[in-house]
């Protein structure tokens, strides 16, 4: 939690230096010019603290396994076969039908029933225990309270220790500046915040700070047999930073408790809830009470390295009337539209503040917000089947969800796909009779790609108020045209009165006061549910869910521990003698330690998904650093600029010749496009290509190659905007000929680089050009013949131009969006060349441009852009592309 004043009103801010930065620091600085000024003497390592092996090694059994490491297990197999079947979900009777099997009685198991081995299980070593509370309430209910919970601060200490999150940890709060005038602030992670810098003043000169993140949502278990529900409570740590935190393979929210759902006794169900929510906070008094001490007098904790850090972790009213009386209190909370809650968990809680610590939240704030509101004012002004036709006919993207059947009638919706309704709902709205309607969803939609960015500088601050403020000054139209309508009754509503519009002016202080907000999506706390509640809830027998649920996590966490213990030991790093039993062990094992690659290794081996995402860079490194001669040449994975291309190793089309080519892909001029590269390449020149003026080379041009290798797609992928250590989405980009159902052929949009001084992302639009790539080829030598375009990938490309708009912009006013339309030459012909693929920078998403309230009906999703005369650039199709485009 955190709290205080702002730092700009502080008169004696402590005194900042750029160095020596610190190593959490130092990965900032290797992918940004960004300046950082870091907090003098904040997180000092105050001597040697337990590492993780250090702390293991405290178990009672710990004596057994200085002879046998994999106790109690015989050998490493016999632990994986347990912690196989310990973690697969099988029931004890499917696990005792797998040992009863004559071939698995062959096997040198240490255990022959799933009793022995759940006994096994529950003798490795674990932390946090749980525990278990029956809470006394003031009012009956139906049932006893029962509270199921752990200690956070052992939470807090498991995360903080943990070997995983080495060299993914903040120490100190620090600032970042776009230049060395520090003009431009940025706010990407907490510790960058303001809130960070001024906790840190009010704590002792060298601790660290620690700043607790709770996340709580009831979740339904079951369906089914009275719908029973949970309400689990995380936590997890801000000093993880938010790309490792976020990530759900890395286990960094624990589940801290299973707040109880009680059934209060009472004839008004208004006050029901009223004690509910009290309860709530009772109980998370009874959990957060170590935290509360710690903020009060501290603690030594050791990090992931094992050194010892003083930890501190990171103000509040009342109203005329006693809680005890119930009904009293809450008539008396009424007034002030408060919930009744006499005292909350945070009251006690030290340099907490409300207004700092209850961030936004993308995913309830952002994405159901577009769902429940935007969505439904678009349904009203377009009408639900001129709406699902839209969304119908836009051309698929592979990876990105295609509404086919529209989006009125989906059912069981998930974060994921309100994001990708967020993709077009732009480009379906566009054309709508009133503009002013347009540019207020058009508004939001920018209010929400700005805020969602992982690093946000002052400037973009003020874009961010600015298209709220763009959307206030155009909400009106939404209500002259009756969009707004209450839920049940559907009567139209003459105000923008609901909580989560007003919230979105709290957007701006809080990123200055906590730093990005993407940090606090609830999207990774709402997958945990499924790894923490529904799995474990699935393996019960219907009854007691708590008790079991927590039984069940406690075997799985340690395995998951045993299991990083063993990977831990079994480094070459570690130092580990013959016998075990080295007293220095634990000084040994700290220099293995502090190597952060292998525990990114170790993290990727031990939790990262089956399905790796995917990484064209790493392939094309890899490519280069195989030995001469083992992989067939050209490189089919490489890098060009800021984009990595990837072109299958199985051709399209292995071999055709040039005029069966033009007459397949319908590129009457392919031959003379194809002299005219030649001609422009030079014998043996590697050179950057513009879209020149006339064709020169005629239609029969003398070429020398007959034969074309040529491919239907290539896929492309970028690192991310902000963020160069992270990787975007691998777009496809297709170029597939006419065939069924693609009558008229499957191509896409990509941006061209054609100007050299200027790159792709930090220029965004400027020096390139968006064409539609026609052709994706590599001429074949004739044999004994060597030329520089032998080992060269080209694209038939036809240039799209920007139309300018009336008023001399280059986007249209309503939507933002870029127009386009095909460039042709003099004779109508389409106005195309041919480039090489590595000039290629950035998928483009096209979209058909709707003129007026109804889309032409004979429009599909397979001709859409073949039958648009002009077409949107549609920049919000991805977060990474739509911050290029706006220069974020």
């Amino acid at each position: 939690m955190n709290g205080v004043h702002n730092v700009d009103e502080d008169p004696h801010p402590p005194p900042v230096n750029a160095d020596p930065i610190p190593p959490e620091i130092q990965a900032l600085r290797s992918t940004t010019n960004w300046m950082v000024d870091r907090y003098v003497n904040a997180g000092q390592v105050m001597g040697d603290g337990q590492t993780f092996l250090a702390r293991f090694a405290l178990d009672s059994f710990s004596v057994h396994r200085k002879l046998n490491p994999y106790y109690p297990f015989s050998t490493l197999a016999d632990w994986k076969m347990a912690n196989f079947l310990l973690t697969s979900g099988l029931s004890m009777r499917a696990i005792n039908t797998y040992l009863s099997l004559e071939l698995t009685k062959t096997l040198p198991l240490s255990f022959q029933s799933a009793k022995e081995l759940r006994f096994r299980a529950e003798i490795l070593p674990s932390r946090p225990v749980w525990k278990f509370k029956v809470v006394p309430t003031t009012h009956p209910t139906k049932q006893p309270v029962h509270l199921y919970y752990r200690d956070s601060l052992d939470c807090i200490e498991s995360l903080f220790n943990n070997p995983i999150f080495a060299g993914e940890m903040d120490f100190s709060p620090y600032r970042l500046f776009t230049t060395a005038e520090r003009i431009v602030r940025v706010y990407t992670e907490w510790m960058s915040s303001d809130a960070a810098w001024e906790l840190q003043s009010q704590i002792t000169d060298g601790g660290t700070l620690c700043g607790v993140i709770l996340s709580s949502d009831k979740t339904n278990i079951t369906n089914v047999c009275r719908g029973r529900v949970a309400h689990p409570l995380l936590i997890s740590l801000t000093n993880i930073r938010m790309k490792t935190r976020n990530k759900a393979s890395s286990h960094a929210f624990l589940l801290l408790a299973l707040m109880p759902i009680p059934r209060f006794v009472h004839p008004t169900t208004r006050i029901c809830s009223v004690l509910e929510a009290r309860l709530f906070h009772q109980c998370l008094d009874i959990v957060l009470e170590p935290l509360k001490t710690v903020v009060r007098v501290g603690r030594m904790m050791s990090d992931p390295l094992g050194n010892l850090r003083a930890l501190t972790m990171t103000q509040l009213q009342s109203i005329n009337a006693d809680p005890a009386d119930v009904e009293a209190y809450f008539k008396e909370c009424e007034k002030y539209r408060l919930s009744g809650v006499s005292h909350p968990f945070f009251w006690d809680w030290p340099l907490s503040c409300p207004s700092r610590f209850l961030t936004p939240e993308c995913l309830h704030h952002w994405h159901r917000f577009f769902w429940d509101h935007d969505l439904g004012w678009c349904i009203e002004a377009l009408g639900s089947r001129e709406l699902n036709f839209r969304f119908s006919v836009l051309p698929p993207v592979t990876g990105v969800r295609h509404f086919s059947q529209g989006v009125t009638q989906l059912k069981q919706i998930t974060g994921r796909m309100q994001r990708n309704a967020q993709r077009y709902i732009v480009v379906v709205l566009a054309g709508f009779p009133d503009a002013r309607v347009v540019t207020a969803i058009r508004a939001l939609m920018d209010f929400r790609y700005l805020t969602q960015a992982p690093a946000i500088s002052s400037t973009t601050c003020d874009k961010i108020a600015a298209a709220l403020a763009e959307f206030h000054q155009h909400k009106q139209a939404i209500l002259d045209h009756s969009l707004r309508r209450g839920g049940q009754t559907k009567l139209p509503l003459e105000h923008f009165n609901f909580p989560k519009l007003e919230l979105l002016h709290n957007v701006v202080p809080s990123i200055n006061n906590v730093g990005s907000i993407l940090q606090w999506t609830a999207d990774t706390t709402e997958h945990a549910h499924i790894e923490v509640i529904k799995d474990p809830a699935s393996m019960t027998n219907n009854m007691n869910y708590d008790a079991q649920i927590c039984r069940t996590l406690d075997r799985d966490e340690k395995c998951r521990l045993f299991n990083t213990t063993i990977s831990l030991i079994q480094q070459p790093e570690s130092g580990r003698t013959e016998d075990g039993g080295d007293p220095d062990l634990e000084d040994e094992i700290d220099g293995g330690m502090n190597d952060d690659d292998a525990n990114f290794e170790l993290a990727e081996e031990l939790w990262s998904p089956h399905r790796k995402a995917t990484n064209l860079f790493a392939v094309a490194q890899q490519l280069l650093e195989a030995p001469p001669g083992s992989i067939p040449s050209p490189l089919r994975v490489f890098v060009a600029g800021s984009t990595a291309f990837h072109l299958n190793h199985e051709l399209s089309i292995r071999r055709m010749s040039i005029d069966d080519a033009a007459q397949k892909f319908d590129l009457p001029d392919l031959r003379g496009a194809l002299g005219d590269y030649v001609n422009r390449e030079g014998a043996f020149a590697q050179n950057f290509h513009v879209f020149g003026g006339p064709r020169r080379s005629s239609h029969d041009a003398e070429l020398p190659f007959n034969e074309l290798r040529v491919w239907y797609k290539v896929r492309l992928q970028q690192k991310s905007y902000h963020d160069l250590s992270t990787l975007g989405l691998a777009f496809t980009v297709h170029a597939h000929p006419p065939c069924q159902p693609w009558k008229y052929g499957h191509y896409d949009g990509v941006l061209l680089n054609i100007d050299e001084a200027h790159a792709w992302p930090s220029s965004g639009l400027a020096g390139h050009s968006v064409v539609l790539v026609r052709m994706i080829m590599c001429p074949t030598a004739r044999r004994r013949q060597t030329c520089s375009w032998t080992d060269r990938f080209l694209v038939y490309a036809e240039r799209l131009d920007i139309v300018t708009q009336a008023n001399g912009s280059v986007v249209e006013p309503s939507s933002g969006l870029h127009v386009l339309k095909r460039a042709t030459r003099a004779s109508g012909a389409p106005f195309s060349e041919i480039f090489p693929l590595d000039q290629l920078r950035s998928y483009c998403n096209l979209a058909p441009r709707f003129d007026g309230a109804q889309a032409d009906s004979r429009l599909s999703c397979y001709n859409s852009i073949h039958s648009s005369p002009t077409m949107f650039l549609n920049k919000y199709i991805d977060k990474d592309f739509y911050y290029a485009v706006m220069g974020s």
